[in-house]
């Protein structure tokens, strides 16, 4: 092997530079909390949250830890990500039974999902409604990656979830929000968040996630939250159709949250009786009109 040649100067000031600058920007961001300005409370409260398969900051595989900070949040739906061994039979991480004893949350039924009940480590856990309708995604891209799409009937009125964890590279995530658009564009229309790990942090032209905008947004409403004990980057987030279905998006920071994995929780209110209609813009045209012919997968009330 030949001897390793010496980075030139100029260029690795240019890279000290452009890390320089990217890190200044991150932390000229919004910290904490993000509100719409329309004066909406919200009326339902949804996260997400990657645990990094239930490892800590401190190293430690602790699913108890987790499922302390998942009951800190309060939420009425929570979207894990990283919710299973990603390897292998991909076998659960917390104990459901426990969660549900302890926390009230069962998770959404997923036909060929792991005995985890995610899918690609994408778990959906909700309080109290009526599941209609889950849809699984096999998202393009070199790492095995999926997303949710969940149909549900919740206490305020009915919504739509689609939950995903994005991947490392930005030509793949690309083309996996172009999978999402494309699939969530043909299914009937009703209020929409989009949310999980979008591992993308750019807001400019180079963001791999501007396929989104319109059809979901905000945007801009971008919250440091990763890594937890120091959040720099906006890897998590929670987007709408319509965006004013969203009141108020907020990092769960606690000293909890900052030891248990390497990502803080967001979680955002929802207006689901005062929002706006929405829309689709992937293809330019409004997709069709839901019924309510189809029978509940799953019931809790």
């Amino acid at each position: 092997m030949g001897a390793l040649k010496p980075v030139p100067n100029g260029l690795r000031e240019r890279r000290t530079e452009r890390l320089s600058s990217r890190l200044r920007a991150a932390l000229q961001q919004p910290k904490k909390i993000y509100l719409s300005g329309n004066g909406a409370q919200g009326d339902t409260l949804i996260a997400s949250y990657n645990v990094h398969k239930c490892v800590g900051m401190d190293k430690r595989f602790d699913p108890d830890r987790i499922m302390a900070v998942i009951g800190e949040i309060g939420a009425d739906v929570i979207a894990l990500q990283e919710a299973d061994q990603r390897f292998g039979g991909r076998v659960g991480l917390m104990d459901l039974s426990r969660l549900e004893r302890q926390c009230g949350f069962l998770p959404v039924p997923v036909t060929g999902a792991s005995q985890a009940r995610a899918w690609h480590g994408n778990l959906l856990l909700f309080r109290e409604g009526i599941v209609r309708d889950v849809h699984r995604i096999r998202l393009p891209g070199v790492e095995p990656r999926g997303a949710l799409v969940v149909d549900m009937e919740l206490t305020a009125g009915p919504l739509r979830i689609v939950t995903t964890h994005l991947g490392l590279l930005r030509r793949s995530r690309a083309q996996q929000a172009d999978a999402i658009l494309t699939a969530v564009s043909t299914r009937s229309e009703r209020p929409t968040l989009l949310l999980g790990d979008l591992n993308e942090w750019r807001l400019g032209a180079r963001s791999s996630i501007l396929t989104f905008d319109p059809a979901f947004g905000p945007l801009s409403a971008a919250l440091p939250s990763f890594p937890s004990r120091f959040p720099l980057f906006a890897l998590d987030r929670i987007l709408a159709n319509p965006p004013d279905l969203i009141a108020g998006i907020e990092v769960h920071d606690t000293p909890l949250a900052r030891v248990a994995s390497d990502h803080l929780p967001i979680k955002a209110r929802i207006d689901l009786e005062g929002a706006s209609t929405p829309f689709t813009a992937a293809d330019g045209k409004m997709p069709p009109k839901e019924t309510a012919t189809e029978r509940p997968i799953l019931e809790v009330t």
